[in-house]
């Protein structure tokens, strides 16, 4: 039988479970894909652990995963443009990716270029997404200077990018292992830690901020003169709440246009989608320890 992730109560990463389940027939307007590549994401831990119970609550035994990129195999009815043995890049609301087989509403799913990899084109949906949606919310544009916390992070990695493909100059904070790969992408890197406000005060006046990993870094822009619109936090929404500074992200951003241009910008080599690390569905429990110590450049990803 097919295998998926599942998990039967809120929990650490020991609840997680790959389990036998049903192949499925895909219903009006869906496909049934077999996936090749899905990534993992820190949203989907703290689902997990019930810390967004009140956000979105969990339905046991859950899936988990909304990114994927993978080959189609069978067609429900009313579909069309997309034929069995196609390779495409999609996403799901069901939490249900991380998995060998998973059924996709049609009409989220883009045509996988030949140049671009399985690793990048699965994990890339709810970062590129998160992304995308953050960068629009700050409305950056040429001679504006952009910060970015966890700028090396899954999210943060591709925002630098798509701040600094405005124009705009884009500051990103990150450890110093990271500060050649961002000098790379044309970003300037700052170290994260003590001093790490008086180093940005040294570069000069910032006009907007996207907030990636927390850590009291909305407070941080507006000690900086950032007007609070043009601040998004895509992880304190506690801040959000109040300081009244945005909060768009994946939800913001989760369109199958949006996903499209992603593939096309990384099709280009307009974005770099790093890839940290990639684990087979069964070492699920590892991709998620890597995932949780909040280290890695990139993606990681899950290879069913």
């Amino acid at each position: 039988m097919p295998q998926a992730v599942r998990y039967g109560e809120h929990g650490g990463i020991d609840v997680l479970q790959v389990a036998d389940v049903p192949r499925l027939a895909p219903g009006s307007g869906q496909v049934l894909v077999r996936v090749r590549a899905a990534g993992i994401n820190p949203g989907e831990a703290k689902i997990r652990t019930g810390a967004l119970a009140e956000r979105w609550p969990s339905t046991f035994p859950s899936g988990q995963g909304s990114d994927l990129a993978g080959v189609v195999v069978e067609l429900g009815a009313d579909v069309e443009e997309i034929q069995a043995g196609d390779e495409v890049v999609g996403f799901v609301h069901t939490r249900s990716s991380h998995a060998e087989y998973v059924l996709v509403p049609a009409e989220h799913l883009t045509p996988k270029p030949d140049g671009l990899s399985w690793e990048v084109a699965g994990g890339l949906f709810v970062a590129g997404t998160t992304a995308y949606a953050a960068v629009a919310a700050v409305c950056p544009r040429e001679g504006d200077t952009v910060v970015v916390s966890g700028a090396a992070g899954g999210v943060g990695s591709l925002a630098v990018q798509l701040a600094r493909l405005t124009g705009a100059t884009v500051v990103g904070i990150a450890s110093e292992a990271n500060h050649d790969w961002l000098r790379e992408h044309d970003i300037v890197p700052v170290a994260y830690g003590e001093g790490l406000e008086d180093r940005l005060r040294e570069l000069g006046p910032v006009d907007a901020f996207i907030d990636t990993y927390g850590d009291d870094y909305v407070e941080l822009a507006l000690r900086l003169g950032v007007y609070p619109g043009r601040i998004d936090t895509v992880v304190d929404f506690g801040a959000a709440e109040k300081y009244g500074v945005k909060i768009d992200g994946n939800m913001a951003g989760a369109k199958a246009e949006v996903l499209r241009d992603l593939v096309a910008l990384a099709d280009k080599g307009l974005l770099d989608v790093p890839v940290a690390a990639t684990y087979p569905l069964a070492e699920v429990r590892a991709a998620y320890r890597e995932l949780e110590r909040g280290h890695t450049r990139g993606k990681i990803v899950l290879i069913p």
